[in-house]
């Protein structure tokens, strides 16, 4: 079993940055693939970043690539997501996973009901 929680969201202006953090507990944080989520209202939950359990590969939305990075710090179980030159349509709820196949996992339609689920942090961009 494995308990995440998420935090950094806010609002922020068109071409501002957050850096969203998960922290684990609970299970072997640096076995795990981990991987970031999105979810607007009214829209299904889609893959945004996710990253190999050793930190060596890293896969992205084509929606995010050059503007997101994600990273993790084994040593403190935690998962981080950089996100530069945000976009009104980057607002949603953010939510962190882990042990989820990585880059196969990014899409939810395969792992729906599989893995481990953070609650979210919200991210709101304003124009």
């Amino acid at each position: 079993q494995v308990h995440m929680v998420e935090s950094g969201g806010g609002l922020v202006q068109t071409g501002g940055s957050l850096r969203l953090s998960c922290t684990a507990s609970g299970s072997t944080f640096d076995g795990l693939n981990m991987g970031w989520f999105r979810q607007a209202p009214g829209k299904e939950r889609e893959g945004v970043s996710c990253i190999t359990h050793g930190g060596d590969s890293t896969y992205y939305a084509d929606s995010v690539k050059g503007r997101f990075t994600i990273s993790r710090d084994n040593a403190k179980n935690t998962l981080y997501l950089q996100m530069n030159s945000l976009k009104p349509e980057d607002t949603a709820m953010y939510i962190c996973a882990a042990g989820l196949p990585c880059p196969g996992g990014l899409n939810y339609g395969l792992v729906r009901g599989f893995g481990y689920w953070g609650q979210g942090t919200q991210v709101t961009v304003s124009s």
